[in-house]
């Protein structure tokens, strides 16, 4: 069977130059591999914008209506098997081997080779009929009516979102031809939602549902009633009820996709589908998608959002002028040579205070030089970067929200390359602030930590710790090790091994120190009592920074999260050690990370998110 690598391989092969008008070749590739797509009940969704979040909506209220789904995404972010996910996991990688090696099979039989969209649009329905998906979200690639997606017989609720001018030279140069494209995918016995959309646009979809006899609900945003928004979230309520819903994503133009997934759950309940009104409010609450006016980091304020062209820019200077009402950002900018630059810049230029240019990763990409050059010719303080994460940290020292847009190519670069990026910039603030302390501070505040540790009912049945010798702005735990050596607990300390891994010793009584990495006091190996993690009962954790819930920055090596990786901690007690100055509102925190759950400051316990004081 393919290895991961030669089915990504494979895929990439056959590239978008290979797409051509017409289903012949889809439908030959699927008839091949026995029309899995028939076994399959499907919500067909096509659009210019809102497609991906639409969809992300309608298949997490039905997965909590109780469902099986697949959802078929387009394009990914991240992870090539973003493309492919049953009840909101991507496809695993033997699956996607497998698949891929049957699809390939029946392709090489063909006289004209597939293209990449139509392998993995068979890859996908092979995948849903293996899974016994009991309905598909199935979003368009490309138009509607030659789209791979459109092999498909007619779905439960054909949905058509938001439609601008895009894509002409397939698409057609006028809104009326795009959604007459757009409407391919309405058919005779399917139900039809259609977003509010211009009237040039309305005519054209009226015509189609009334040729094809089928009924059609046209979205209210009417219905919508806002009731609050933050960065963290927004709340309405929908029609007549006072029911409050709340919505993770962010800006207004969710909300209206939201009431498109309203009017497709009514039409689903109207063909028999079984969606409780819990179902969704509790789908809309969990749904997440990525790179739409979305927060990855609130300390630094970075905000990504994948839209890439004119209408996505009018969409984000709405959301710029409702989240940022009077202030200017940073925007990290990469573009398209294909797209409208000047119709992106005109929406976007009011909120820009500075430009960081990146070239995103694609053929088509305008390189970050000639972006900035465009930029620059408009009087805009603009400079290239010559990688993602030098973009980003160029753009966070600014000291302004910064905006990362323009290209969803760039986005899935900044997605990878903003952690590392953030958690540079937290630990030069954390460290900064921290460095501010005046030594008489520095012994006040460790004084009221160690006696806050002391009182500590996990520290006072302890018999074993695991503690640290501080470096000059850390706190100072010497008094805590005095107190416990008088009541004959034991106290050890990190020795750094290679492979950035650490062990707990307990140090000699005589010529028992040494000074080791980073000028720390250390014990001496050779003549020290190694522990085992079992021994140990409370692990006194130090940080660059941190925040409520227990994340923490060290200082980049990863130690402690190696070591606490290996223990027990329902046994282990762990206590992250920091003055309040260190506090971050949220750290960028990455999946080899380990949360330590209570916090101990000069101002008292941290844990489960409320201060506790003793």
């Amino acid at each position: 069977m393919m290895t991961y690598e030669e089915a990504i391989e494979y895929i990439h092969a056959f590239t978008w130059s290979q797409w051509k008008l017409g289903l012949d070749r889809t439908r030959e590739l699927m008839g091949l591999l026995g029309d899995p797509q028939k076994a399959l009940k499907f919500v067909h969704v096509a659009g210019s914008n809102g497609k991906g979040s639409t969809c992300a909506m309608v298949e997490r209220i039905l997965r909590e209506a109780g469902y099986s789904t697949g959802m078929y995404p387009s394009p990914y972010i991240e992870d090539f098997r973003e493309r492919i996910q049953f009840n909101g996991e991507m496809i695993p990688k033997e699956a996607l081997c497998r698949l891929t090696e049957e699809v390939k099979t029946q392709a090489e039989k063909m006289e004209d080779h597939p293209s990449q969209f139509e392998i993995i649009t068979a890859i996908g329905m092979l995948y849903f009929k293996e899974m016994h998906c009991d309905i598909v979200v199935l979003e368009v690639g490309l138009g509607g009516t030659h789209d791979s997606t459109n092999i498909i017989d007619a779905p439960e609720v054909a949905v058509i979102t938001n439609i601008g001018l895009e894509h002409t030279e397939y698409l057609g140069n006028t809104l009326a031809e795009i959604a007459a494209n757009k409407g391919g995918i309405i058919k005779e016995g399917t139900s039809v939602v259609c977003y509010e959309n211009d009237e040039e646009v309305m005519e054209v979809i009226r015509r189609i549902c009334a040729e094809k006899q089928v009924p059609l609900s046209v979205t209210s945003f009417a219905k919508i009633r806002p009731l609050a928004k933050s960065l963290s979230g927004q709340t309405f309520c929908y029609g007549d009820s006072e029911e409050v819903y709340s919505l993770n994503l962010l800006g207004e133009y969710q909300l209206h996709n939201a009431a498109t997934a309203f009017a497709v759950v009514d039409a689903l309940r109207d063909r028999g589908w079984k969606i409780s009104e819990e179902a969704v409010k509790e789908g809309l609450k969990k749904v997440t998608w990525p790179a739409r006016f979305e927060v990855l980091c609130h300390d630094p304020l970075l905000i990504l959002d994948g839209g890439h062209n004119p209408q996505c820019a009018q969409a984000l200077s709405e959301s710029l002028s409702a989240y940022f009402p009077g202030e200017k950002v940073t925007f990290l900018l990469g573009l398209l040579k294909d797209k409208d630059r000047e119709d992106i810049y005109a929406s976007i230029a009011p909120f820009g205070a500075e430009y960081i240019c990146l070239t995103p990763n694609s053929e088509r990409a305008l390189s970050a030089e000639e972006l900035a050059a465009f930029l620059q010719e408009k009087g805009e303080t603009a400079q290239p970067a010559s990688s993602v994460e030098e973009g980003i940290l160029l753009a966070l020292h600014t000291g302004r929200p910064v905006i990362a847009f323009g290209s969803l190519y760039m986005a899935g670069e900044v997605k990878k390359a903003y952690r590392r990026a953030c958690k540079v910039w937290q630990r030069r603030k954390a460290s900064g602030r921290r460095r501010l302390l005046t030594p008489e501070e520095k012994e006040e505040k460790s004084r009221k930590i160690c006696e806050t540790l002391l009182s500590l009912p996990e520290v006072q049945k302890a018999k074993t710790f695991f503690s640290y010798m501080a470096l000059a702005d850390e706190v100072d735990l010497s008094y805590f090790h005095q107190k416990m050596e008088e009541e004959g607990k034991r106290i050890a300390f990190p020795i750094t091994l290679g492979g950035g891994e650490m062990c707990a010793a307990i140090p000699a009584k005589e010529d028992g120190w040494t000074v080791g990495s980073y000028g720390i006091r250390t014990p001496v190996r050779e003549k020290a009592e190694i522990l085992s993690e079992e021994e140990i009962d409370v692990i006194l954790v130090p940080c660059v920074a941190f925040d409520r819930e227990g994340n923490r920055i060290g200082h980049g090596a990863g130690y402690y999260d190696r070591y606490l990786s290996r223990c027990d901690l329902l046994k282990t007690k762990t206590v992250l050690v920091a003055f309040e100055s260190q506090h971050i509102t949220r750290i960028c925190t990455e999946d080899t990370d380990i949360r330590v759950p209570l916090v101990v400051t000069e101002n008292g316990i941290t844990e489960n998110r409320k201060m506790r004081t003793v």
